[in-house]
Formats: structure tokens, sequence, C-alpha cells
């Protein structure tokens, strides 16, 4: 068994929409996310450990290819997911309009994933799984039916467990009109029939008290759970909103409150979208794990508190580290959200991509190049264009190389790094302002960073000495927690880069202090991005300073400072001793002489291109040496 779960049936993408407390009428921008309540419940369980995969429908474009990234990014296996040619992919807008009420309204007409059929039902798939997940509204056809049908006989006959999530959506029925995807309950025999068929093959059914309605074909809860336990010898979940859960493994007793239970958390309702996918993947880590039902429950009503305290379904649900963290230290606050701790544990357990090595080419120099003779902003873009080429033929396609570009002199070839695979970093602050002033482009309010794509890493330099005055600390700490904010509100990674020799005597404790009072003001950078340091003692206290203060910090990577070939490599395999330090992000050391002959006209763009390649893969090659050394040490 290669996979915990494999869940089947709906993948949209989300648009949700980002102002609240208004009408969906009125809402002026949107977020984007994967939706539907397998493709949420997929990543509900990989985040929290489990191996999962999807069996799903997408459309050959750009949100079909969104769906699959995500889902990848998530840690979700995607073997199942097929490319529908003809069809589109489905959409949701959804909003938040109040505690009550969250309008919807699904794009769903002859959508990819209701094509799903049962030649897309890999046999072989299927047996890898520890559990099969169906949900209800892939009953709904009689397509999509005969695709679950054949997953379940095939789970069943390998031994493997099976559960439903009911999901029941009447206007997905066809019972109610396209504006009422809010709507949770209609009463419906026909409906009833169907998922009654169905019961007998499950091992675990999970559903709200209206979803045990139309299963069990009475508006009395207990009689619809009898109903249902007549048809199916399953476990029966049933999720009672703020009371928790309740379930039962025999017999159904005359009153919810008899089930075995898990605490409820008393949390802030913001938005219940969702919820009930996040509970379901709570609910499988305990119950597939072994766990006894108390212990299930527990999780999957933290796992629900999660989303209905957060904005987006599968963006607000726990990793499993922190969900341990919640339930172990407790609630602060109701709103969740607002929990700068849980937050910060949220974000960074729930991180894309993994960056254990970092060899990033550094050309987001702006000052830099318009002082140097024949630079125009033209020609610095084009040349620019040039380190990009570098770059990326060193990458030669592989992972842990990188690029520092700015968008003022190089847009251009920041753009054409998208989807390269390269990690890109670009620059928020003026060059070499003191106190810190950021980029005009950004805006007074910061806003300029919701253009930005979020593979964008918002890098800032502070030239900052633990002996500068008090109120230079306090004016550049201000400018930094503006955008370190403006970053998360974005979800943007956050690289501070810090030079203290500029401007004071250095020690090797200097840069550790510095790093500490970053901390002290409410900074968490995802990287940090240091100067050389000569003493091993001063990398050991930096990067003891980061890791006590941040145990998720990404890591640090070197700074180059233009020195020379073989004092940069010194300075690196000093650095590479630590294992918190993942590489180096050098810029003039490996251009600066390319580019002065360039401009003035003395080598070509393949000239330029090869003598920055060449430094470029010298110092890589520097880097992994020394990190082999260090590790060894």
């Amino acid at each position: 068994m290669s996979l915990d779960v494999i869940t089947i049936g709906r993948a949209s993408v989300d648009l949700y929409g980002a102002q609240v407390g208004g009408r969906l009428e009125d809402m002026r921008s949107f977020n984007k996310y994967i939706g539907g309540s397998p493709a949420n419940i997929a990543a509900g369980c990989a985040r929290l450990g489990l191996k999962s995969a999807l069996i799903t429908r997408v459309g050959d474009e750009h949100m079909g290819r969104f769906i699959r990234e995500e889902l990848a990014a998530e840690g979700v296996e995607t073997n199942g997911v097929i490319t529908d040619p003809e069809r589109l992919t489905a959409l949701v807008l959804l909003g938040i309009r109040d505690r009550q009420h969250f309008p919807l309204i699904f794009y769903r007409e002859n959508c990819a994933d209701m094509a799903l059929c049962e030649d897309d039902i890999d046999p072989d798939l299927i047996r890898r799984a520890g559990c099969v997940v169906a949900t209800g509204t892939h009953l709904s056809h009689p397509r999509t039916t005969a695709a679950v049908l054949k997953a379940l006989r095939i789970a069943r006959e390998a031994g493997i467990r099976t559960a439903l999530d009911i999901d029941y959506r009447p206007n997905l029925w066809g019972l109610a009109g396209h504006g009422a995807g809010e709507e949770r309950f209609i009463d419906s025999p026909a409906v009833t029939a169907r998922l009654q068929e169905t019961l007998p093959l499950f091992d675990l059914i999970v559903g709200t008290e209206e979803e045990f309605h139309i299963a069990g074909g009475s508006t009395d809860t207990i009689a619809a759970l009898r109903a249902v336990r007549n048809l199916s010898h399953a476990t029966l979940v049933c999720k009672r909103g703020p009371m928790g859960a309740s379930a039962f493994a025999g017999d159904i007793p005359d009153s919810l409150d008899d089930g075995i239970s898990g605490p409820a958390f008393k949390v802030e309702v913001f938005n219940v979208l969702g919820a009930g996918d996040g509970f379901m993947a709570g609910l499988l880590r305990g119950w597939l794990k072994g766990e006894d039902l108390q212990t299930a429950l527990t999780w999957a009503n933290a796992c629900g508190a999660f989303a209905v305290s957060r904005h987006g379904c599968t963006p607000a649900y726990p990793s499993w580290e922190e969900l341990q963290f919640f339930l172990s230290r407790g609630i602060t606050t109701p709103a969740l959200r607002h929990d700068a701790d849980l937050e910060q544990i949220h974000w960074a357990t729930n991180r894309r991509g993994d960056w254990p090595v970092m060899r990033v080419f550094a050309f987001d120099h702006r000052m830099q190049f318009e002082q140097m003779p024949g630079a125009t902003a033209a020609r610095i873009g084009a040349f620019k264009k040039l380190c990009l080429r570098a770059a990326l033929e060193v990458a030669d396609g592989r992972g842990g190389y990188g690029i520092l570009c700015d968008s003022r002199l190089g847009a251009d070839a920041l753009f054409a790094a998208a989807g390269t695979g390269l990690w890109i970093g670009r620059p928020a602050e003026r060059p070499a302002s003191r106190p810190l002033a950021l980029e005009p482009e950004l805006g007074v309010d910061l806003g300029g960073l919701a253009e930005w794509p979020r593979d964008h890493v918002v890098k800032v330099l502070c030239f900052a000495h633990p002996d500068d005055n008090p109120a230079l600390m306090r004016e550049q700490g201000e400018t930094l927690m503006r955008l370190f904010q403006a970053a998360r509100h974005n979800d943007l990674e956050f690289l501070l880069e810090i030079i203290p020799s500029k401007h004071g005597p250095v020690d090797d404790d200097t840069t550790a202090h510095l790093i500490e009072h970053f901390y002290d003001l409410g900074l968490h950078p995802d990287w940090w991005k240091l100067e050389p340091m000569a003493s091993h003692a001063a990398w050991e206290n930096a990067c003891a300073a980061i890791k006590r203060r941040d145990p998720h910090c990404r890591g640090v990577v070197v700074l180059g400072l233009e020195a020379d070939h073989e004092a940069l490599a010194a300075s690196l395999r000093e650095a590479a001793r630590c294992p918190l330090v993942r590489g180096f992000a050098v810029g003039r050391t490996i251009f600066a002489d390319a580019a002065r002959r360039w401009f003035s006209g003395e080598i070509d763009d393949d000239s330029a291109v090869r003598d920055m390649v060449e430094k470029y893969r010298a110092l890589c090659d520097v880097w992994d040496r020394a990190r082999v050394t260090g590790e060894k040490a």
C-alpha cells in the first residue's frame, strides 16, 4: 500500500470574494483556490501527513493546469487526474456575506469533472490505497455513478476500506436554481433512493444532520440515522456544527448526545464553506491511523474549527504540526486567523516547494548598473535578459537555482523567468536607502504587492547595525514590519538582507544581535541573506539565533559584496559548515566584468553570457564541494 487515501469526484477552481460583509454582486476582486469536496479532502489529508491521491477530470486549459499544480504542491498524487480535451474545468464563485450567509454560484454545465467515467478508474491505482472516499455529488449522474461504483467494487474486492462524505448540494442534483448554491437541503425521494442504493458499500459514512436527512429519508435525525443503519454497518458520523460531532459504530441511541464525541472548539465563525472537508480530513487521519473514534473526532473538530476561522477552503486547513500545536496550547483568541503564533506556524508549515540548496544569481542591482558607462535603462534591461540566459544555462532545468531580479530595469527578464523552475526574488527597497525606503511602485499603502505573482519572493535590503540610534532603529523597523505584513497578506515569501559592516564595527555577535532585534519586532523572514563572515563562531551565533527564534525558517543565503572569486569561495566554505545556510545569492562577482565590457561594446551577447556562465558555474561548484565538506565536518 503506497497511498493512505484516494478521493473521487469534484475538482473545481474556487473564486472567493476578497471583500467580506457585502453581497456577491458587489465583490470587486477574488482569490483563487482549488475547490470541490474531494479535492479539498485530498489536500487536507496531505497536510496532515497522509499520502493522498485524487481521481477526477480537469480541462485542458489554464484552470485545469492550476488544479493539477496546486494538488501537486500540496503533496497530492495526480496520476488519477485526467485531462479532458473537450470540457472546461468547473468554476465556483463564493462570498462571505455574514456569519450565516455564504452565497455560491456553481459553473458546472458539462464540466470536466462530471465527465468522469468507468474508463478513468485505474484498478492498479485503487489497489494501492488504504481507503477510497466517495462524495455524494458524483452519485447524481449515471456516468459518474458508474465510475464511483467501479472504484468501490475494486476496493471492496481488495479488502480496502471505503468512506462516503454525503456532501449534499441540492442544486448539483438539479433540485434548485443557479442562484441557490447556498441551499443545503431540499427533500427528494429520488435522491434518497439513489444514495440508499450505495450505502451498503461503505465502512464510514459522514454527513451533517441535513445530509443524513436526505440519506435516511426523514427530517428526524435519529430516524434518518436508523434508516441508514438498517442499510449499512458503517460507522456513522453526524456533524453538528458548533456542537461538534457524534459517531455511532453500532445501534443508534435515542439522542445524538449519546454517541461517541470529541470536544467542540468555540471559535469565531468566519466562513463555513469547506469546513466539512477539513473535518473529513482530520477524521480520516485518525480513522486510517487506528486511533479511537474520540481522538479521530477531536482532530476532525479541530480541523473544522480552522476552516471556519479562515478565508478559503484548502488554504485554511492545518498542517499536522499546526494541529498538534493548537491541541496542546488551546485557544487564545476565538478568531484563529488573528492568532499570531498560530498563523506563523500555519504559514511556515504549509509553504510551497522545498529549497535545500540555493544557488542564486543576483542581478537585481539598479544603482550599480546605472553608474556604468554606456548604460541606459533599455540597455540595462537587455543585459539583464542575458543574465537570465546565463542562469537558465547553468540551471539546465535542475532544481536549486534561482535569480534576484528587479522590475524597474529588469522587467523583461523577470517576467520571462516565470515558469522556468527558478527560485525568483524581487527587491522592494529603494537602492542604498538609509533609513530604509521602499520602491515607489509598491505604493504608499504597499498595494503594489497585490500585482506580484505568488512565486516572487519579497527581498528587502536593510543597512542596519545594533549600535544604530534608537530613532533610526525604530523607523527602519516600522518600514520593515509594514512590508512584512503586506507580503504575508499577499501570500508572498519574505527575504531580509542585512549588512551591518557598512555602518559600524562587527564581531562574532553583531549579526546575531541584529537578527534577534528583528525577531523582537515580530518579523519572521522566510529567508535571511547575510554578508560573508570570516569567523565560524559568527556563523554559528547567527544561525543559532535564527533556529531559536524560528525553527521553521527556510534558511540563509550568503551575499557577495563584489568580492573576488577566491575571497568569496573562502567565505562560502566557512558558511557551508552551518546546515542552515542553504547557499548563496551573488551578483557582481558574476556579472560585473561582463557588464562593463558589454556596455562599452568590447563583447557581444554570446560572449557576455559565456563569461557569466563560467563564473556562475564556478561558484556553484565551490558551494557544492563546500557543502559536502561541511556535512562531513
